[in-house]
């Protein structure tokens, strides 16, 4: 019963070997043949990332004079359009642009994406549209200190005084919401006073004010049902006016 195990036991042991064994010469007959297609397969890759940043380096100037243009605003189409070049080469290289400058990618629908480059230009022009930071007027500060034995006040002018004091009525949240008159004064209104109106973000407001359905986009948030359209000139919004 041992010879017998032990005779199993050896040919298992012949067939592991035998596929080892051809292994193992199969690699040191054709060892130079596979370091050499190692060695290919790394240089054609390091040749492919250097085509890409060379071609990279020729398509920028386009990419900046779209950024000026569109203020920030690119799709692969755009990109794709001006270069002269396919689709997914133009979603690949802006979306290394955007994985290098944190640009924002919004889902415009359909499959499509829209990136946001933010500029310094771009920057300031959401900063002047935005209302003027108010200052806060500086305190006096008391210089004299009250004494520590000075005796405590006369708790009785007090009492005869606290009827005298009347509570100012509580603010009044409907005279408080400004009205639409009056923030036409000037016959426009700014990004940050139309954000309020329409209960968005500025920044909402900021991105789509130059596509084509902002007066109807405007329109269902507005509460009087106002549509609104954006200068480009006076960086303002205006109603439009209906036919």
């Amino acid at each position: 019963m041992s010879e017998k195990t032990m005779e199993s036991s050896g040919k298992g042991f012949l067939v592991l070997l035998l596929p080892i064994s051809f292994l193992i010469i199969f690699l040191v007959s054709t060892w130079r043949f596979l370091l050499a297609l190692v060695v290919l397969i790394i240089g054609f890759n390091i040749w492919q990332q250097y085509q890409w940043q060379q071609w990279c380096q020729r398509v920028n100037p386009v990419f900046h004079q779209l950024v000026r243009e569109n203020q920030g605003k690119i799709t692969p189409m755009d990109l794709a359009i001006r270069g002269s070049f396919p689709g997914p080469t133009a979603k690949r290289y802006l979306d290394g642009k955007a994985s290098e400058f944190g640009a924002s990618i919004v889902n415009a629908g359909s499959g499509s994406e829209v990136y946001y480059f933010i500029t310094a230009s771009i920057l300031g022009n959401i900063l002047d549209s935005s209302e003027p930071v108010k200052t806060l007027s500086a305190q006096p500060v008391t210089t004299s200190a009250r004494s520590l034995l000075a005796p405590p006040a006369n708790h009785a002018v007090v009492a005869e005084l606290e009827p005298e004091i009347e509570l100012a009525p509580p603010a009044n949240h409907a005279e408080a919401k400004p009205n639409l008159a009056k923030q036409l004064i000037f016959g426009s209104l700014i990004q940050s006073e139309l954000a309020k109106r329409l209960n968005v973000y500025s920044s909402t407001v900021y991105k789509r004010r130059n596509d084509p359905d902002f007066p109807e986009w405007t329109r269902n948030r507005d509460p009087d049902g106002i549509a609104w359209s954006f200068s480009e000139k006076t960086k303002e919004f205006f109603p439009v006016e209906e036919l």
